[in-house]
């Protein structure tokens, strides 16, 4: 009988401290968050253990998904955001290549230009020299213009002019006053400019008012004897009507 009682008590202590332990293994598992099958074998007798299967279940807690959640959308951000660097960085490599095709694009019309402006420059300079030699005649816009090559008094070079069907130039911006500048070559040339009619009251040939004016500083300053103008070096002068210069006509060819 005593013997019996004292079987009872050293299983069920035995069987306690095995019970304690699976206990202490499964707060372990527990604690690690995973999922595992282990086997733990407990005694059929004093010598002999039992097989005890124990699935251990560890749950995902909210904010363990939160992380995870967040974690992957900044993967994707990032990969995002690689993707957009690299489109970035071929688009400035080729921006690069437009820009050098287009700098050399520049330099070839820059050179192209010089070399047309050169061209027309040695075109223009022929043109003056053959101008000079023949007392030719030069177009520009609509009209035409005949320089002379000998000297006569304004009045004569008016007449000369009107038995070409043309009249004395009439000056009416700086461009045609540079045309008659180049034309001149330095000489003093007769312009269709007068106040013969009215002392102080310039006018040109065909009937029109002075609108604007190229006149030297202090000029006109002849009075009564001197009513007629020369061009000099883009400047105008008022010198006597009788006076002998070379002179300018011009002809509008659609009058």
């Amino acid at each position: 009988m005593s013997d019996t009682i004292y079987d009872d008590v050293t299983w069920t202590e035995t069987e306690g401290m095995k019970r304690e332990r699976v206990e202490m293994t499964l707060d372990i598992y527990e604690s690690a968050d995973c999922v595992r099958d282990h086997d733990f074998r407990t005694e059929t007798n004093t010598h002999q253990p039992l097989q005890r299967t124990v699935i251990m279940l560890c749950v995902h807690t909210e904010e363990q998904t939160q992380l995870l959640n967040k974690f992957n959308n900044l993967t994707e951000e990032r990969d995002q955001l690689l993707t957009t660097l690299k489109d970035y960085k071929t688009e400035k490599y080729l921006l690069m290549i437009q820009n050098n095709n287009l700098t050399i694009e520049n330099k070839d019309l820059l050179f192209k230009h010089d070399v047309v402006m050169k061209q027309r420059e040695q075109e223009n300079n022929d043109l003056w020299k053959n101008l000079h030699e023949v007392g030719g005649c030069f177009y520009y816009q609509s009209s035409l213009y005949i320089i002379s090559l000998e000297k006569k008094s304004w009045a004569e070079s008016r007449q000369d002019c009107k038995a070409r069907g043309a009249d004395l130039i009439t000056i009416n911006n700086s461009e045609e006053q540079g045309l008659v500048t180049k034309m001149s070559d330095g000489s003093f040339a007769w312009i269709g400019l007068t106040d013969s009619d009215l002392e102080g009251r310039w006018k040109w040939v065909d009937g029109s008012r002075l609108e604007s004016d190229f006149w030297r500083s202090g000029e006109p300053n002849g009075h009564k004897g001197e009513n007629c103008v020369v061009s000099y070096a883009s400047q105008w002068y008022d010198y006597p009507c009788n006076n002998a210069f070379k002179w300018i006509c011009e002809k509008n060819i659609f009058k």
